[in-house]
């Protein structure tokens, strides 16, 4: 791996990460509500890629199609929601596991070959959730952990439908573009209960641009260095980085529950994938 491609994928799960503090420090610590966050994050978004695929030799169209738009959407929606009762820690932790679990599970649904290390990897896995999820005074609210799930299950359909595309960057940029109406739907929804201020808007709005649009770019520019196997567990640094940060920046708690079910949790996917890369 050169030094370019490490410093743009460290780049870009910085930027992962990113959304989640951004996220949480917005719904805590400011008057801005989830649904002005989540459009405000999109149209930033929308505008950004859009903007991105205006520079250069060759203007390029965006892409995208609706059904990716509203997985798209589902995520960006339930993931602003959840993090009204979560920590970023435990949400990045929940966010990742659904969505790497969601993929592996549409892999074996269909027919992929399973051996007993991948069965192993995923048993463990679940169970970081189930640890994670169990009823104590540090336990996650069940509503801000169920819609961080189904973020995470949606974000997994969302990457799913994009793999193979000839152009990722295009086709985010018009997956984020075809969002915006979904968005502006949710806003028009909860038009009664909407309230924001200045900061709130800033971190909507960084959201968007920087850790999701820019993010993204800076992605995308560095997958093509890195195999799939490298791809993929890269992002297992993501809840890590987003729990030290969570801890640093948030004063949140970094408990034994966190530390015990993200170490199952990320260490039972990365056994799936470990398994998957040497057969």
């Amino acid at each position: 791996m050169t030094t370019r491609i490490l410093l743009l994928t460290a780049l870009a799960m910085l930027a992962f990460a990113g959304n989640s503090i951004l996220c949480r420090i917005a719904l805590r610590d400011t008057a801005i509500d989830p649904a002005s966050f989540t459009g405000l994050r999109i149209l930033a978004g929308a505008l950004t890629l859009w903007l991105l695929l205006q520079i250069g030799k060759t203007r390029q169209s965006a892409g995208g199609d609706w059904l990716s738009a509203l997985a798209l959407f589902v995520y960006a929606a339930s993931f602003s929601y959840a993090y009204i009762n979560l920590d970023a820690g435990a949400g990045a932790l929940l966010l990742f596991g659904a969505v790497q679990l969601s993929m592996l599970a549409w892999g074996l649904l269909r027919g992929e070959r399973v051996s007993g290390g991948q069965i192993g990897g995923l048993l463990l896995a679940l169970s970081g959730l189930l640890i994670l999820l169990l009823p104590g005074s540090r336990a996650p609210a069940l509503d801000g952990a169920l819609l961080m799930l189904l973020s995470g299950v949606a974000w997994g359909i969302y990457s799913l439908r994009g793999r193979g595309a000839s152009n990722p960057l295009a086709a985010t940029a018009g997956n984020f573009i075809k969002a915006v109406p979904f968005a502006a739907v949710l806003c028009l929804v909860m038009l009664g209960q909407q309230q924001w201020d200045a900061p709130g808007i800033m971190y909507a709005l960084l959201s968007g641009a920087l850790t999701s649009g820019v993010g993204y770019a800076i992605w995308y520019a560095a997958l093509p260095g890195l195999v799939a196997i490298q791809a993929a567990s890269v992002q297992l640094s993501v809840p890590l980085l987003t729990a030290i940060a969570g801890a640093v920046l948030l004063n949140e708690a970094l408990t034994a529950t966190l530390i015990i079910s993200g170490a199952a949790i990320l260490g039972g996917i990365a056994m799936v994938l470990s398994i998957r890369h040497r057969s």
